[in-house]
């Protein structure tokens, strides 16, 4: 029998094998005598590839083009789905498998499709003898991850993984919520991956070491499947520990947290081999923070995802006005109603959003008064969240997402209507550069709108200097400072309408809200250390309010005709 066919000799097998104790298989090569033919040709009624490519959307599609990704390595094909979608989006996708019998069906899939895949047959563990070259990005989804049974297998596959993208690439791979399958049980609200209605995906055991699935198809056939159950903070650990710079975690296609537990877990792993200036190129001095840094690392950490997700419901992160609810995600509602009753938006008003967060503020505006939105923003994961949730609410054609700093606007010059901004300048120890930014950007007649928690003008600094630290900073805007700096660049002030007594409202409504949630964001994936200090900072901000050494307010300026 030649290697080949020794290798491959999944394609001769009729039925699965697990020996006389299958609990007792735990093996990382035992995939190969789990998927036989006779499995793999069902596999895409488990699927469904309609409703997959529904349920997804263009995820993975906006992940790697926002981040110039154009050569993908698929190194768990299966039958091909996310090749061929990702083939179709125009990328240069190399589709790999370890199972001769899956590789087979993706080839097949793709050619009924009128694609022609370029496949090799690799295990992750030997994944660069088989393949040329490295890659922008490499893909590992499907929750294949878990087929591995050894610690030793897992650093070693992802070793290679690591080995075979190009110095700036990334791995997206994913996983099972198998922490709420080992602490909860098993249950499943969505339907993201397994999409076939007429086809059952439930485990038929569950312990730290294995979870075993059994799948059940309308013909009456079962198979199973034996994993093992990733836990996400050990998963995230091992990536960092191949060395990987920088993981986000994303649940259910960027429904983050959204709900209580989310049926998947998608990690994008970011490579970096060198230490290189993010925003305004050249390299860094050892030991030289650029706060620009500090913002873009804070609110992609999965701390804070969590948190913002979780208080404000995921849509926008901006203070809220309380004079009729108290609660927080109708406050943030009632700002960004406020601020777009100060404007006159058409069909072709284009808006452009500094600091967007995850974009909330452009659907409500741009849904119901009309016109097309640019929202830029440091944190690619609220970034993520916002392309996925503006397909989802139909807006993809009106608003556009862009990752950079407001210091540096990548857009031309007069070429918005309205600039607008909701408690993101702050970030910034730049603020008149910002200012200069929005000039240049606005057209002559544009109107630049705005809020900032910021210092009162007759602020003690001593007094804010634990709400300073907080933020890496030395001071904050004030009224006077935005009123002066915009007129001595040439802006005409329309109003600065003071609405201070919102902002201690606001901290001291989120500390709350965050203290009576303070279970359930641990359970989601917040860290104590975080809140904690969360729970401190907010009440810096309270105490600083009661000073009398904040303020707050909509403010409006115009570049003149």
């Amino acid at each position: 029998m030649s290697d080949a066919a020794r290798r491959n000799f999944e394609l001769d097998l009729e039925d699965q094998s697990y020996g006389e104790d299958p609990l007792a298989d735990r093996e990382t090569d035992l995939y190969k005598g789990e998927y036989v033919m006779s499995f793999v040709e069902k596999w895409d009624e488990l699927i469904d590839w309609a409703g997959r490519a529904e349920a997804e959307g263009q995820f993975f599609i906006d992940v790697l083009r926002a981040r110039g990704k154009e050569t993908v390595l698929d190194v768990a094909a299966g039958t091909g789905f996310h090749s061929v979608r990702l083939t179709e989006a125009g990328f240069n996708v190399t589709t790999g498998d370890g199972s001769a019998a899956m590789l087979a069906k993706a080839f097949q899939n793709a050619q009924s499709r009128g694609l022609i895949l370029k496949t090799v047959q690799a295990d992750w563990r030997w994944l660069n003898r088989d393949i040329q070259g490295k890659y922008d990005a490499i893909i590992c989804l499907g929750n294949s991850f878990t087929h591995l049974h050894d610690e030793q297998d897992r650093r070693r596959a992802l070793a290679e993984f690591y080995a075979a993208l190009k110095h700036d690439g990334i791995l997206i791979i994913d996983q099972r919520n198998y922490d709420a399958m080992l602490d909860h049980g098993y249950s499943t609200k969505h339907k993201y991956y397994y999409c076939g209605d007429r086809v059952t995906a439930e485990p038929d055991h569950v312990d730290d070491g294995l979870c075993r699935m059994r799948y059940s198809f309308p013909d009456g056939a079962t198979y199973t499947l034996n994993m093992f159950p990733i836990r996400k903070n050990y998963m995230r650990r091992l990536l960092g520990e191949a060395g990987f710079a920088r993981v986000r975690t994303y649940g259910d296609f960027q429904e983050t947290y959204a709900e209580d537990e989310p049926d998947f877990f998608i990690h994008i792993a970011e490579k970096s081999t060198l230490h290189v200036v993010r925003w305004g190129g050249g390299v860094r001095e050892q030991g030289e923070t650029d706060v620009r840094d500090v913002a873009e690392d804070y609110y992609d950490s999965e701390d804070a995802d969590t948190f913002y997700s979780t208080v404000w419901g995921g849509q926008d992160l901006h203070v809220g006005c309380y004079e009729e609810t108290k609660d927080i995600r109708d406050a943030s509602d009632v700002t960004v109603d406020r601020m777009a009753g100060k404007l006159t938006i058409g069909p072709d008003t284009r808006i452009l959003d500094i600091g967007a967060g995850y974009g909330g503020a452009m659907r409500r505006v741009v849904g119901r008064n009309g016109g097309s939105a640019t929202c830029l923003n440091i944190s690619e994961v609220q970034n993520d969240t916002n392309r996925h949730r503006n397909r989802q609410q139909g807006f993809a054609d009106r608003i556009r997402v862009v990752h950079g700093v407001f210091e540096q606007i990548p857009e031309p010059a007069e070429s918005f209507d309205v600039v607008w901004s909701q408690d993101a300048i702050l970030h910034s120890d730049q603020r008149h550069t910002v200012l200069q930014e929005v000039w240049r950007v606005l057209k002559p007649g544009g109107l630049f709108v705005f809020t900032d928690p910021m210092q009162s003008d007759d602020a003690d600094p001593a007094q804010l200097q634990p709400v300073y630290d907080r933020l890496q900073l030395t001071s904050l805007g004030s009224f006077r400072f935005y009123r002066e700096a915009a007129e001595g660049i040439g802006f005409e002030t329309v109003e600065q309408e003071d609405l201070t007594h919102n902002l201690r409202t606001h901290y001291a409504r989120v500390r709350e809200d965050m203290l009576a949630n303070y279970d359930r964001l641990r359970d989601s994936g917040a860290s104590a250390e975080y809140l904690d200090k969360m729970a401190v900072g907010l009440e810096n901000w309270v105490k600083a309010a009661d000073q009398g050494n904040l303020a707050w307010g909509i403010q409006v300026f115009r570049k003149p005709v």
